[in-house]
C-alpha cells in the first residue's frame, strides 16, 4: 500500500475546524502539491542527476509552502501549529520513498518487492502468558513504534502449542520489519536525539543488522558522535542551526534561511550511498568466519 503522509497531512489541516482562517492557502498548498508529486513521478533521469533533480523539486516546493504561503500569509495559528500539524516535516517523509527506486539503487530485490515509506514497525517480541494455566494459548506481546521513513517487509506469524495449529490454541498476526528507519525532524534538539537513540537501540534489539538514521533540517544543539549510540548517522540536510526564537516567524528571516541554506544535495547523496553500501552488504555469512578470521 503506497502512502502519502503529506497528502494525509494537508487534507487534515483543510478540514481542521482551528484552521478556517487558513483554508484557501491550504488549498493552494495541496494543488501545489499535486504538482510537485506530478513532477518528481515524471523524471527520467537516473543515479545522481535524477537525485539532484529531486532535490530541487523538493526545495522548490518546500520554499512555496514554508515561505510564500506559511510563513508570509499564513495566521497566526497556523505558523504556531504547523509543526503539531506536521505539515513541514511530513514533506521529507513523502520525499524519501522515491529514493528507493532501480532509476537510483542498484540491487533491488528483484523476487520481492521492498515496503517503504511511513510504518509502524517491530521492536521487539515476547511470550507473557497471565498464568501457568495459560501456557496452553501463547500470549504473544508484540512491541512497535511509528517510523518516518521505513525500507522492509511485512512479515506474518502463527504461535501455537498444538502441532496442527487448533485455532483455539493458536495466535497469529502481523509485524513489519525495519531494516532501514530514518527519523525524520525539522528542528533537532538534545530531546529529540536522545529519544533517537532510545529507538534505535530498541530496533536493533528486534533486528541487529538493523540501520537506523535521523534526517534534519535545522540543528538546535551541539553535535554528538553518534558512535556512542545506536543512531548509525544523523545528516544535516540544511547544514544550518534553527533561527532564533524572536525570527522564526518572520517572513524576511525564514526566506533569508531557505535562499541560503536550501536541502543540500549532496548530503541527500551521502545518505543515499549509505542506503546503496547497505543494500550491497552481505549482512551476515557465518560459513565465510574462517575466511575472515573473525566470526563478523
Amino acid at each position: 500500500m503506497i502512502v502519502y503522509p503529506h497528502k494525509e497531512k494537508l487534507l487534515a489541516a483543510i478540514q481542521n475546524r482551528k484552521a478556517a482562517d487558513d483554508v484557501e492557502l491550504l488549498q493552494e498548498a495541496y494543488r501545489a502539491y499535486e504538482q510537485w508529486k506530478t513532477a518528481m513521478q515524471s523524471l527520467t533521469e537516473t543515479g545522481e542527476v535524477k537525485v539532484r533533480r529531486l532535490v530541487e523539486l523538493l526545495n522548490q516546493y518546500k520554499d512555496y509552502l514554508e515561505v510564500e504561503l506559511i510563513a508570509k500569509q499564513g495566521s497566526d495559528f497556523l505558523k504556531r501549529q504547523k509543526g503539531q500539524m506536521k505539515l513541514d516535516n511530513s514533506v521529507i517523509e513523502e520525499f524519501l520513498p522515491y529514493l528507493v527506486d532501480n532509476s537510483i539503487l542498484r540491487n533491488l530485490p528483484t523476487g520481492f518487492e521492498l515496503e517503504t515509506g511511513s510504518q509502524t514497525s517491530f521492536m521487539s517480541l515476547a511470550f507473557c502468558p497471565t498464568s501457568i494455566q495459560e501456557l496452553d494459548k501463547p500470549q504473544v506481546v508484540i512491541k512497535e513504534k511509528d517510523q518516518d521513513f521505513t525500507i522492509g517487509k511485512s512479515l506474518y506469524y502463527k504461535f501455537s502449542s498444538d502441532s496442527d495449529f487448533n485455532i483455539g490454541k493458536t495466535i497469529a498476526g502481523k509485524l513489519f520489519l525495519a531494516v532501514l528507519a530514518v527519523e525524520c525532524k525539522v528542528n533537532y534538539d538534545k530531546t529529540m536525539f536522545q529519544e533517537c537513540a532510545g529507538t534505535a537501540a530498541r530496533l536493533k534489539q528486534g533486528c541487529p543488522i538493523s540501520k537506523y538514521y535521523a534526517l534534519v533540517e535545522y540543528l538546535d544543539m551541539q553535535p554528538e558522535d553518534t558512535r556512542l549510540t545506536s543512531i548509525d548517522n544523523v545528516f544535516l540536510l540544511r547544514k544550518v542551526k534553527r533561527l532564533p526564537y524572536e525570527k522564526r516567524s518572520v517572513y524576511e528571516e525564514v526566506r533569508a534561511q531557505h535562499q541560503d541554506h536550501p536541502i543540500d544535495a549532496d548530503v541527500v547523496l551521502r545518505f543515499v550511498s549509505e542506503m546503496q553500501n547497505f543494500i550491497d552488504a552481505t549482512w551476515y555469512n557465518p560459513d565465510e568466519a574462517l575466511l575472515r578470521g573473525s566470526f563478523v
